[in-house]
């Protein structure tokens, strides 16, 4: 016959196999019971599924945390009080600011107070009840120095610093029940009433002062009785110098009993939680790998059923003139097409995970491309794997036993 006019056909193989003959042996053989094939492919989907998803969420929320922290700044201390050595209590003292602001790389320096009062929605709430806020007294600048956001309303201005009207953290309005400035709002503070006029958005790396209700100097010390001293500060410097200053600002602050002031560094937080979702996508990809591992047992033995099924028809391919290669590559690649379709339905459903928990979280979706190769390469390698021992097997039939059966 001449070659140029022979049609292909699966029964007669040349002793060459082209690639295209090879797949399309492959497939017919899969799509001859697709219900196995899709059971079988689940396995390895919802393991690559796993390792997508963890792998995407995780990148997701790093790149929001690097936005944060670029937003946020890493540059910023916080100073509070402590306890000395001997436990004995400290205070900031009333010049701290000034003495903070002499420091060299210091940029900028704002102070809060804490006011002794509970903040209350009406009169027939207890005030015992507290709700778990904090009134602080503040300056209309605090909010550029730890570059807070308002989410309605106004922050404290210079022309309200008379004024009772105080702005709420996030968790404080949320406590209060209040949503919105319009109409006009009122909370109890102490004995006296205060007009809400704005709500702050959370902030990331500052989660105390989303439970705290903000008011100014002066309408502390008129309406209930508060003293300007400091409780804490929040020190912005040269990110360049910034461990620098935080060494040198307990000595500046308290001289004779340094040890009394503590130093904190808000994003420090933040990078503490990275590390632990690191160590926990570790662990989860390393569940996601054993979920892998028992789907490529799984293809192996469906692997193994398939040749005892279609034993006369490797049986009379080898009479027909197919060579052992020829049978160990089929069955081979069709373990590998059954792992690589499990895989890009897994990629699909990682990343349609990954991108609901960042529409949930209001954060970017990002999925590393590496990632995804890695993934269904895995995915393929464990396919093939999986199909070299059913693949030996199938090609040491031999031809005259498989056919008289």
């Amino acid at each position: 016959n001449d070659p140029a006019t022979t049609e292909f056909s699966p029964l007669s193989l040349p002793a060459a196999l082209p690639i295209s003959d090879l797949l399309a042996l492959s497939m017919r053989g899969l799509f001859a019971r697709p219900f196995r094939a899709v059971l079988t492919s689940i396995g390895i989907a919802i393991g690559i599924a796993a390792i997508v998803a963890v792998i995407g969420i995780s990148a997701s929320g790093r790149a929001a945390l690097l936005a944060t922290l670029d937003d946020l700044g890493t540059n910023l201390l916080r100073v509070t009080p402590g306890a000395g050595i001997f436990g004995q209590a400290s205070e900031v003292p009333e010049d701290a600011v000034a003495m903070v602001a002499r420091i060299g790389p210091v940029e900028d320096v704002v102070w809060i107070t804490t006011v002794n009062a509970t903040v209350r929605r009406n009169d027939l709430v207890s005030k015992l009840d507290t709700g778990g806020l904090t009134v602080v007294s503040a300056t209309p600048r605090l909010l550029e120095v730890i570059r807070g956001d308002v989410a309605t309303g106004r922050y404290l201005e210079d022309g309200l610093e008379d004024v009772p009207v105080v702005v709420l953290g996030s968790i404080a309005a949320e406590r209060l029940g209040i949503r919105s400035v319009v109409p006009a709002v009122r909370v109890l503070i102490g004995d006296e009433w205060f007009g809400v006029t704005g709500i702050l958005e959370s902030f990331p790396i500052h989660p105390d002062l989303d439970r705290t209700v903000f008011i100014s100097y002066r309408a502390a010390a008129t309406f209930l009785d508060g003293k300007p001293e400091p409780t804490a500060l929040y020190v912005r410097a040269n990110p360049l110098s910034i461990n620098d200053v935080a060494e040198v600002i307990p000595a500046t602050v308290a001289p004779q009993a340094p040890d009394t002031v503590e130093i904190t560094r808000p994003s420090d937080a933040l990078v503490a939680r990275k590390a632990a979702d690191e160590t926990l996508t570790s662990l989860l990809i390393g569940l996601g790998a054993v979920a892998l591992l028992v789907a490529g047992v799984a293809i192996a033995n469906i692997m193994v059923m398939s040749i005892l099924e279609r034993r006369m028809e490797i049986g009379v391919r080898r009479s027909l003139g197919a060579t052992r290669r020829h049978i160990r590559l089929q069955f081979i690649v069709e373990s590998m097409a059954l792992a690589g379709f499990g895989g890009l339905a897994g990629v699909a459903l990682g990343a349609a995970i990954t991108a609901a928990y960042a529409a949930n979280r209001d954060v970017v979706v990002s999925i590393p491309m590496a990632g995804i190769a890695g993934s269904v390469g895995a995915a393929l390698a464990l396919g093939a794997l999986a199909g070299v021992y059913p693949a030996v097997r199938a090609s040491r039939i031999d031809p005259a036993e498989a056919v008289r059966r």
